[in-house]
């Protein structure tokens, strides 16, 4: 064969291969996000669920804390239509117990019940953003420095009764200590005083990625805001369901809490 021939042939197969390959960076793990690399021309689908592709080829999931099956991401471009299938491994989680909580707080009376309602569709609207930013792709920063008290996942008995899972990471610092944005981002909510997380800031960071920071004493932001990492965003505090000064610190892909740390590491 002639060698022209040979390099032309073997120029088209790199290129045919760059075309139609995936990268995912983050480990299939319960609770873990996921950011995806390909040609920014394709089609993604996690499950049966199309994402966004950013210009640059970038796309990003996250797995449920209790996915019990496969994860199965579909690729379809110019030149093929493939599925990969990456099996998603379990976690043990640890119980946490919190005692001396306000009782309202753990079973909250039925005068409160509107209002707690009212206040999770308004968090759960947030979440659901699905903006074109792509600041999801920058590795995330820890926004305080602090103890980390609570880990994601863990079961929580407050007051003896068992409840909803962690979905955070509670770390502990002094009231008053300043919380940074651990992305960039843009502020979707910015609330003072919801019933359990009490002074509450949600950001933005594209393609269903958002954090969610908690218990805060001072907001510094306000919806709209366009924030770079880093920047402060608030202050510490013990509002909400809270038994002392700490920050409970939250990572979601749409309605999917994810890890935290998995965002940073």
């Amino acid at each position: 064969m002639d060698s022209k021939i040979i390099k032309l042939s073997i120029i088209f197969f790199l290129l045919f291969f760059k075309a139609n390959a995936v990268e995912f960076n983050g480990k299939f793990i319960q609770g873990h996000f996921i950011l995806g690399k390909t040609s920014p021309n394709s089609l993604i689908k996690i499950d049966d669920k199309k994402v966004k592709v950013s210009k640059e080829g970038f796309f990003v999931f996250g797995l449920d804390r209790d996915r019990k099956f496969d994860v199965t991401i579909s690729v379809t471009n110019s030149n093929s239509n493939k599925k990969i299938i990456k099996k998603v491994l379990k976690r043990k989680y640890k119980i946490q117990r919190i005692d001396g909580l306000d009782e309202k707080k753990v079973t909250p009376p039925e005068e409160v019940y509107n209002r707690i309602k009212k206040e999770n569709n308004k968090i759960g609207k947030a979440r659901s953003i699905n903006s074109d930013l792509d600041f999801f792709k920058n590795k995330f920063i820890m926004p305080v420095d602090g103890i980390i008290s609570g880990v994601y996942g863990s079961q929580r008995i407050l007051n003896g009764k068992p409840k909803w899972p962690h979905y955070g990471i509670d770390i502990a610092a002094k009231q008053g200590t300043e919380i940074k944005a651990s992305g960039s981002g843009i502020v979707t909510m910015s609330e003072g005083d919801l019933y359990y997380t009490g002074g509450t800031i949600i950001m933005d960071h594209g393609h269903g990625i958002s954090t969610i920071y908690s218990h805060l004493e001072k907001l510094m932001v306000k919806v709209g805001d366009k924030i770079e990492q880093g920047e402060i965003i608030g202050t510490v505090g013990s509002t909400g369901r809270s038994t002392g000064p700490h920050l409970d610190f939250r990572v979601n892909w749409f309605q999917t809490r994810l890890d935290p740390m998995s965002i940073m590491n």
